[in-house]
């Protein structure tokens, strides 16, 4: 029987007054039963609400429940827990989460409160996980997967490298996972990470009069430090560039994904599920169209009312440059004669493509990501059916930090890929399709392969410069 509160100790512990309590009774917001004039509310509804609304704080805790019947996972970096839901569905068990974001962290707690929840990866040790997640020492762990933040290797970024602190969040990660010694673990990361360096050496202190770049400046330092210390520690690894779309999402979202092996085996590439054109014999990409009808009630910021105006004379899948050329100079002002494509100004997204990547705040100027036909941007409720979180997922926070925790996440369905991916590795399971010739992005030379072969040529390159230098 669960314990019920009075509404002056509700309101106690939420910091409100008691009438403000009395409305959200009435409003079924708690959990409650109305006696004579007041009001008995359940206090498990209660805790809940506290976290949606960030009145309480999720704090750490080890493991509640622990199911030996599947594969374990550990997670890190987690987030609102979309890439974990893909690897959930695809047969682990996720025993322990690590977040340091607040409003994530209170998400995990409503949706996933028997799960271990750490707060920053820089304050545990390999014993202190294994301790939280209820972990003997020798005990083997099957998978481990994180996504060490981005901005740091971010085309968008001022391009740290690992000289950010970021940077070096992402290097404690690479050293857990190799002392936890998982059978399998994965990275995820943002495009940039394919081209950042190790460390960054201004523009102005390149050229004929200064030393040539050594190999940590060089394009791409970063993700060859990583994969040297990959082959020093004896796991095999691959790596591409993917596109979520391929793999079921409705959306066009591209991440380096790393998947590394304690048997020192190259793994395969990650399955494609879906083509753009139905390639292969497989599905053809899924549409927005398809991924958020049906939805009835619409959670969601607005533009600013002078931007609503053009958007009344665009259509479906058009944007600013379908304005009047006269108007396009009013909407966009200044930007009108910068450079550079400006697709994401006054965007509507089309009904018949997958969406655009979600972004973190979808009424920004230059990221603008507006319903097709609606004079509003994408709601809650389409950001997460674009990512593919179940409906009933809860979010805890302001709106606009809901959006950010969506607009961050890895989509499900990939997710889903890299966890049956793995399973059938861990069950030694041959029947892995493959399909040469496969574009799983938009870009050249993001396979590890051809990625290793542009980064030797470019080391050949610094070489014979100062061959050329020695001789002359």
């Amino acid at each position: 029987m669960s314990t019920q509160v009075t509404i002056q100790t509700a309101a106690s512990q939420l910091g409100i007054s008691v009438q403000r309590v009395r409305t959200l009774c009435r409003q079924g917001d708690l959990k409650a039963k109305k006696l004579g004039t007041s009001w008995l509310i359940d206090q498990a509804s209660l805790s809940k609400f506290s976290l949606k609304t960030s009145h309480a704080i999720a704090e750490d805790h080890p493991a509640y429940q622990i199911d030996n019947t599947k594969p374990l996972a550990l997670s890190f970096f987690s987030g609102a827990m979309g890439l974990d839901l893909g690897i959930e569905q695809a047969g682990f068990n996720i025993r322990l989460a690590c977040e340091i974001d607040k409003y994530c962290r209170q998400t995990i707690a409503l949706n996933k409160p028997n799960t271990a929840l750490l707060t920053d990866i820089n304050s545990y040790s390999a014993k202190d996980i294994r301790r939280e997640a209820c972990l003997a020492d020798d005990e083997d762990i099957d998978l481990i997967v994180g996504g060490p933040p981005c901005q740091a290797f971010s085309t968008a970024g001022n391009r740290k490298g690992f000289r950010d602190d970021r940077g070096n969040v992402f290097l404690k990660y690479l050293e857990l996972c190799l002392e936890l010694q998982p059978k399998y673990f994965l990275i995820e990361n943002v495009r940039g990470l394919l081209s950042c360096p190790m460390e960054h050496r201004p523009h102005d202190q390149r050229g004929t009069n200064f030393p040539n770049l050594h190999e940590d400046e060089l394009k791409g330092g970063a993700l060859n430090f990583i994969i040297s210390r990959l082959e020093k520690s004896g796991y095999g690894y691959s790596f591409n560039l993917y596109n979520s779309a391929n793999f079921g999402t409705p959306q066009i979202r591209e991440r380096v994904v790393i998947i590394c092996a304690r048997d020192g085996k190259r793994p395969p590439y990650i399955t494609p599920t879906h083509s753009e054109f139905g390639e292969f014999g497989l599905p053809k990409w899924r549409t927005l169209r398809s991924s958020i009808k049906g939805i009835k009630h619409h959670q969601h910021i607005n533009f600013p009312e002078r931007r609503v105006k053009y958007y009344e004379l665009l259509a479906p899948g058009e944007n600013w440059k379908n304005l009047p050329v006269e108007m396009q100079k009013e909407a966009m002002g200044k930007s009108f004669y910068s450079g550079g494509g400006k697709t994401g100004f006054l965007r509507r997204l089309s009904w018949d493509k997958p969406s655009p990547t979600l972004v973190t705040h979808p009424a920004m100027p230059a990221t603008d990501l507006a319903h097709p036909v609606e004079n509003r941007p994408l709601s809650i409720e389409e950001y997460k059916r674009i990512q593919e979180f179940p409906d009933n997922w809860e979010l805890a926070g302001p709106l606009i930090q809901q959006y950010k925790q969506i607009g961050n996440a890895v989509p499900k369905s990939l997710g889903l890929a890299a966890g049956l991916l793995i399973q059938k590795l861990l069950r030694h399971d041959s029947t892995i399709p493959s399909y040469p010739g496969f574009k799983y992005s938009r870009y050249k030379n993001t396979s590890d392969t051809d990625w290793k072969a542009e980064f030797n040529a470019q080391i050949e390159s610094v070489c014979n410069y100062d061959l050329d230098l020695k001789v002359g």
